[in-house]
């Protein structure tokens, strides 16, 4: 299935929230996608956990300093794509877990936002081809996510303080499941793609002298073949509030 065709058979979605654990993880994987949104008018928010201050090799800088520059390449990066509203939980970096106090801060960025869709990565993956070992951060991350948009965002009687916050339940329609590998659903990414590149370029403290352009068109092309189309990117597809088959 193709994710314009998932889309237009309903409302294009108002609101999708996208959770990430680090900035450049939604370039690294989904962007082409979130910038296909952004062009049609959806409001795209980004989540990140952390500021990915640790993510740094070079000696002299503060945390402070860290956080700052790798905030502001996301900030960068997300308005290449249109994306105007970027927040951060500034969890610590490489320490993060699915804890409750997690699950919760996500929870009430699903509540302020009301989102129609929620977007992570796949918690369930360590492995990334033959080459990677997912990060925990992202697995922690997506794991807290999926927690947090099934069940807990949408129950009255969990975080009731949220909704004295004026924070009422939210039950998102979907929840898209980022994958470098498989899927069920495929975005047509072939009109955003260089967006996605250039994004992606926004973090330079994390490229260096590494060009991300023939790693990207080339798992765009392989995510393509296998959607049939010349540049795609991959996702699982959960459809919530709808009645069991």
């Amino acid at each position: 299935m193709l994710v314009s065709d998932l889309i237009n058979s309903q409302e294009n979605p108002r609101c999708v929230l996208a959770v990430a654990a680090h900035p450049d993880d939604l370039e690294f994987s989904c962007a082409g996608t979130l910038a296909l949104w952004a062009r049609q008018g959806t409001k795209v928010v980004y989540l990140i956990c952390t500021s990915g201050e640790a993510g740094f090799d070079r000696p002299g800088l503060s945390r402070e300093e860290r956080m700052a520059i790798r905030e502001g390449e996301q900030q960068a990066a997300a308005e290449v794509l249109g994306i105007r509203e970027v927040v951060f939980l500034r969890e610590p970096d490489g320490l993060l877990q699915p804890t409750l106090e997690l699950r919760r801060e996500i929870v009430r960025e699903i509540r302020r936002f009301q989102p129609d869709a929620v977007l992570c990565w796949d918690p369930a993956v360590l492995w990334i081809g033959e080459t990677m070992i997912n990060h925990p951060d992202h697995r922690a991350a997506a794991m807290a996510t999926v927690d947090a948009v099934f069940p807990s965002a949408g129950l009255p009687y969990l975080h009731e303080d949220f909704n004295r916050e004026g924070l009422p339940p939210c039950k998102p329609g979907q929840l898209f499941i980022f994958c470098f590998d498989g899927g069920d659903t495929f975005s047509d990414i072939e009109a955003t793609l260089d967006l996605k590149i250039a994004a992606l370029k926004e973090h330079q403290s994390q490229l260096r002298d590494w060009d991300p352009e023939p790693f990207i068109r080339k798992t765009a092309e392989r995510q393509g073949r296998v959607g049939g189309m010349r540049y795609a990117e991959a996702f699982k597809v959960i459809t919530l509030n709808k009645p069991p088959t």
